[in-house]
């Protein structure tokens, strides 16, 4: 499906128009929602999954899938394996979906067998590079995942794009030698990630890759790794956990008299946490789509959706919320599409998405990325936006820093 298509598909979804004939009105499409409302991921995962709520709310109140409703109860797990894959399999036996919109990279990787079993689609939150890969025929591919799909560029090339404008800010400082770099976070599958694949990447492009350092999810006094990296001198440091740790671990840094440029992944920094880091949090790099405060057309629908839960807009929403929003509309323009073919299934939902090419939901202009899938190809985009947060006197704004295009080849799918 190309951008071409995006006003049909959204006319019909406001309007309720019916693209494949008239729909009854007690038809409803069965959708799974697992979030994060609780756990050690929960301060990026309440705002993600409020707005996984609050955009379908906003569909189903604006004509739905061609007048058919988004049934989608929601269950948080907790950021525990277990208990996703207890949902997953209640959710298999009675509500039957036809897609789950899910959180984490250990639950949806853990989820993966069984959804290409199943033959479910599943979006999720972790941008894991090891989701896309629908063959598993590239050459670092862990395994196929035929039915898995994310709205963004991978962890890997996210990293791998900060790690670019780390050396250009590195050479455009006048410095010296090499820069030092380092991948941070907790050994766990999420921080894990795009470790392997950014740190081959870094090393390329010139920069000296010391040992990882360790640090938890859960937010704590991390002065000893803070000190390890005054000792060894790094100039820029990966944070690969969630926001609280990532901000115990910059205001730790500061109390010890670490110079280093932090950059993270992104659910590694937002707007709650530059109020919480303070002055310490300035000049920290973050890949996102848009911030809350952005001029961007496609705004005007974000701040409507946010009213579903939030009726008298006076909720200030943080850079999660973005994605999970675009993470619901890509979804509705392709069950609008497999509507039109017939019949909103897993298979018609999954063809569909696999047609997309530099796809933006129309009304969501300049806030989702455009999104290109194809049946041997689930990376949605290989470019990453930048934003770095400023302080600004007790006002903190993120602006934009910088936009960098990965190089989309086999050897860097699913990894």
């Amino acid at each position: 499906m190309s951008s071409k298509l995006t006003p049909l598909l959204a006319a019909a979804a406001v309007m309720g128009l019916g693209l494949a004939g008239p729909a009854q009105a007690a038809d409803s499409i069965p959708v799974g929602h697992l979030s994060a409302f609780t756990g050690p991921t929960s301060d990026v995962g309440v705002p993600y999954g409020n707005a996984i709520d609050d955009a379908v709310a906003y569909i189903n109140a604006h004509g739905g899938i061609n007048g058919k409703k988004i049934d989608m109860p929601s269950e948080d797990y907790g950021y525990e394996i277990p208990r996703s894959v207890a949902h997953y399999k209640r959710w298999q036996s009675s509500l039957k979906p036809v897609l789950i919109q899910g959180w984490g990279t250990s639950d949806t990787e853990a989820l993966t067998p069984f959804v290409t079993k199943d033959g479910i689609v599943f979006f999720s939150a972790s941008y894991s590079g090891h989701l896309t890969d629908p063959t598993g025929k590239a050459p670092r591919s862990k395994a196929a995942t035929p039915y898995n799909f994310f709205v963004g560029a991978t962890y890997s090339d996210a990293c791998r794009a900060q790690a670019s404008w780390a050396m250009k800010d590195w050479k455009a400082s006048g410095k010296e030698g090499k820069p030092k770099w380092v991948h941070m976070g907790a050994n766990h599958p999420y921080p894990n990630a795009p470790k392997e694949a950014c740190t081959e990447w870094a090393e390329e492009i010139g920069f000296d890759v010391l040992p990882p350092i360790v640090y938890p999810l859960a937010p704590a006094d991390f002065k000893s790794q803070c000190l390890a990296l005054k000792d060894a001198g790094v100039n820029y440091a990966y944070l690969g956990n969630t926001a609280a740790s990532n901000v115990s671990m910059i205001k730790s840094c500061k109390t010890v008299g670490t110079d280093v440029q932090f950059v993270t992944n992104y659910w590694g920094f937002d707007e709650p946490s530059a109020e919480a880091a303070g002055a310490d949090g300035d000049g920290i790099v973050v890949p996102a789509m848009a911030a809350w405060t952005s001029d961007a057309p496609g705004m005007k629908t974000v701040h409507e959706v946010s009213k579903m839960s939030d009726p008298e807009g006076k909720k200030a929403r943080a850079l999660p919320y973005i994605r999970g929003v675009c993470s619901a509309f890509v979804m509705r323009d392709a069950m609008l599409l497999a509507d039109k073919s017939g019949e909103v299934t897993s298979q018609s939902i999954k063809a569909a998405l696999e047609t997309m090419t530099e796809h933006v939901p129309a009304e969501l202009q300049g806030v989702c990325p455009p999104v290109t899938w194809t049946p041997t190809d689930h990376r949605a985009t290989t470019q990453v936006t930048m934003y770095r947060n400023n302080w600004n006197n007790g006002n903190p704004q993120f602006e934009m820093l910088d936009i960098e295009q990965l190089p989309r080849g086999e050897e860097y799918l699913g990894w």
